[in-house]
């Protein structure tokens, strides 16, 4: 039986982790798809990878199913997410326990978006209004390790930047271990967004969200919905490569190779890096697919021998 690894624990022993994000594959293709870009990001030895759960709880069974098979066969610590749509307290409750019935401890709290073609979220009868509420019930409901979400570039919903801060503290304060960022292209934002959380006393750790670039308009389309800009010199770049999807690709690896490298050992002097410098780890949307991701490794590890 392959040993329960706590996050939380794994952040207490080793900065910086990495990991990478999947969503549950909709078709037998699909999940052969997922399955090979597993094997072939799994020999750079991630520390967790997260699997995402559907609108309205849709792809719920999935889920549990991929969570369960990436600790069996892969012997990697899942990360299961967990969103208040669609779904009553027993109906969460049952989903907690089938998790830790698998052996699987580590959730992500989420709010959750509201259901497609609806603009704003509603509580299901006998559910929950909030991340910070769904926080304390995992918390209440077993020894589960839980993450939240946070947006360096604020939440698309909030009023502000300082509301979306107190939202924040509101699912710390109610047993959030650690946190993990919306995708982000601009490292002064978050630098600047992360100097903010710890003067509001935020103090755990913090992942910053990775998305390397290989089709534009689909990452213009992520970025609108999440509330993430991009920035000028990127957009200009990626313009220039003119639809070729080689061209892009390396674009966007390239440009994130160089965003993570900085994450890690921020230019000196950065009057927002706060030490330790750098950040706690970084999470990859890897949209179930391993090129990039791997490119981005490659390219890590040869800037560093470089310094070396």
């Amino acid at each position: 039986m392959v040993r329960v690894v706590l996050i939380a624990e794994r952040l207490r022993h080793k900065r910086p982790v990495f990991s990478f994000e999947f969503f549950p594959p909709k078709t037998e293709k699909g999940e052969t798809a997922l399955l090979r870009s597993l094997e072939r990001l799994a020999p750079l030895e991630p520390d967790f990878v997260s699997v995402t759960y559907g609108a309205g709880g849709s792809t719920r069974t999935r889920t549990l199913q991929l969570v369960s098979r990436i600790r069996a066969d892969f012997g990697i610590e899942p990360l299961a997410h967990l969103t208040c749509v669609g779904a009553t307290r027993d109906e969460l409750a049952r989903v907690l326990d089938g998790l830790a019935d698998a052996g699987v401890r580590n959730v992500l709290a989420l709010r959750g978006d509201p259901p497609q073609g609806e603009d704003t979220f509603l509580a299901t009868e006998g559910g929950l209004q909030y991340a910070n509420e769904l926080v304390s019930f995992i918390k209440e409901r077993g020894d589960f390790c839980v993450g939240a979400a946070c947006y360096p570039e604020t939440h698309p919903e909030a009023v502000s930047a300082e509301e979306d801060m107190t939202n924040l503290r509101r699912k710390v304060d109610a047993g959030t271990d650690f946190l993990v960022s919306q995708l982000f292209f601009d490292n002064l934002a978050f630098y600047r967004w992360q100097a903010r959380a710890r003067a509001a006393g935020i103090t755990i750790p913090i992942l910053a969200g990775i998305m390397p670039v290989t089709n534009v308009s689909q990452v213009e389309r992520f970025t609108k919905m999440c509330g993430a800009s991009i920035p000028a010199p990127l957009h200009e770049a990626l313009h220039r490569a003119g639809g070729d999807p080689h061209e892009v690709f390396w674009t966007g690896v390239s440009y994130s190779a160089r965003q993570c490298e900085q994450l890690l050992n921020p230019p000196a002097p950065d009057p927002y890096a706060r030490r330790p410098r750098g950040v706690a780890g970084l999470h990859f949307y890897t949209l179930n697919k391993s090129p990039a991701t791997r490119a981005i490794f490659e390219m890590l590890k040869l800037a560093r021998s470089a310094v070396v």
